[in-house]
Formats: C-alpha cells, structure tokens, sequence
C-alpha cells in the first residue's frame, strides 16, 4: 500500500480499511489458499476506491524539492517512493504490482479491469520515467569506476 499511495499514513488508513474489510468478509472465503490473493485484491480495491473519490492528498506535487543529495539505500528508496509518487495513478499502479508484487502482465490486468496492451504501456511508459528521474541513480557507479 505504501508504494502505491507515496503516503505512508494515507497507505496505513487504507491498509487499517482493507483489514476490518477482510475481518467482516472471511467467512466468505472458501478457499483458504487463495487468502493471499483475496486480501491483495481487497486492498487493491482499496486503493481504487479511494482514488475514485479523488482525495486532495493525491494532487500534491511536494515530492519534487524534497529529493536528497546523498546516494544511500534509505534515500534512493525514499527516492524512488517520491519518484512512484509522481507517477499518474493507474501507472504507478501497474508498475508497483508489475515489479513489487511480481504479478504478470494478464494477471495486472485482470485484477485491475485494464485491458492488457494499456498495462503494456503503463509499465513501459512509467519505467521510462522513472528511469529519466533516477538517472543519478543509473549513472552513479559509472562515475565512481572511472575515478
């Protein structure tokens, strides 16, 4: 959740939400295997939900002044959180459960009733921009081997 909102206590409300939802629901549940994939699809439905309603949270552009100088991992994921955060909303979507969650192309688009060449594209316009927005990131082992 965290990933996808860029808001930490925004993704904790929905998360807080997703697990009162899956309490009053899991006598629904038939198949105990399938909890993980029932539970992300709870929060995932979350998660659109309160897109839906447009929340005035989400329109902020804060993110962009806020990018630290140093190069190490708890500021290259704060980052890339930031980054993700600039993303619009069924891109970031994508790309989060494309290469967080590892799920497949049809499986993104089945969850999220996007037709499937529209994830295609999602994920490879968003990793484009965040490739553009990390570029630092990128070319920062290039400069420290030829020095």
């Amino acid at each position: 959740m965290r990933r996808c909102c860029g808001d930490s206590t925004l993704a904790d409300d929905l998360a807080q939400q997703v697990f009162l939802q899956a309490w009053r629901k899991i006598r629904h549940l038939q198949r105990t295997d399938a909890f993980a994939g029932w539970l992300k699809r709870l929060a995932i439905n979350e998660w659109l939900q309160h897109l839906r309603r447009n929340d005035p949270l989400r329109q902020s552009d804060e993110h962009d002044d806020l990018l630290p100088a140093k190069h190490t991992s708890a500021g290259a994921a704060m980052d890339l959180d930031r980054a993700l955060g600039t993303l619009p909303e069924p891109v970031r979507m994508c790309i989060v459960l494309s290469y967080h969650e590892g799920m497949t192309h049809g499986e993104i688009a089945g969850l999220t009733d996007i037709p499937l060449g529209t994830v295609k594209s999602h994920i490879r316009r968003g990793t484009k921009q965040l490739q553009q927005q990390l570029a630092d990131y990128i070319d920062a082992p290039r400069a420290e081997e030829s020095s």
